[in-house]
C-alpha cells in the first residue's frame, strides 16, 4: 500500500452539490481499493489563471492509501470526469495529518475581518519609517563628529 496526496480543483459551480459528489468520490475510491485517511474540503478559491473560462475552483485535498495499479486506474477516472478541472496525484513518503496551508489560510481570511488587518499594516509601515529616518540622522551626526 502506497501513500497518495490527491489534490482535486474541482467546477465552482459544484461548491453547493460538494457533499454529493464527495459520497460519489468516495465510493469510486473504495472501489480501487484506496482507504481514504483524511480530506480536506477547503472551499471556493480565486485560480491564478482561467481554467476552462473558469476563474475560481473548488479546492480539495485527499490523504489516500492504496495500491499503485489503482492509482493508474484513478488518473485515468479523474482525467475524463467534467467536474475536475484540474488534478495532482503525488505518492508521498510520510502522508501528513496536518491541516495544510491552503486551508489554515482560507480559515484565517475568513476569521479576520479585511478591515482591520488594512488598517493595522500602515501603522507598522510608518513606525519603520520615522525609525529609519531617525536612524539616518544619527549616521550624519556620527560622520560630522568625525569631520
Amino acid at each position: 500500500m502506497n501513500n497518495y496526496e490527491l489534490i482535486l480543483i474541482l467546477n465552482p459551480d459544484l461548491s453547493n452539490k460538494f457533499d454529493e459528489f464527495q459520497t460519489k468520490f468516495e465510493k469510486t475510491l473504495t472501489d480501487l481499493k484506496f482507504q481514504i485517511d483524511k480530506l480536506e474540503n477547503i472551499g471556493r478559491r480565486q485560480l491564478a489563471y482561467s481554467i476552462l473560462n473558469h476563474n475560481k475552483g473548488h479546492y480539495a485535498i485527499f490523504q489516500i492509501q492504496g495500491p499503485s495499479d489503482a492509482a493508474l486506474e484513478l488518473e485515468t477516472k479523474l482525467k475524463y470526469d467534467t467536474s475536475v478541472i484540474r488534478h495532482l496525484l503525488l505518492k508521498v513518503e510520510n502522508p501528513s495529518l496536518e491541516d495544510s496551508m491552503l486551508l489554515v489560510e482560507s480559515r484565517e481570511t475568513k476569521k479576520t475581518p479585511q478591515d482591520e488587518t488594512s488598517q493595522d499594516k500602515p501603522k507598522t509601515k510608518l513606525v519603520e519609517k520615522n525609525e529609519s529616518s531617525a536612524d539616518q540622522s544619527d549616521i550624519k551626526a556620527e560622520a560630522k563628529e568625525g569631520e
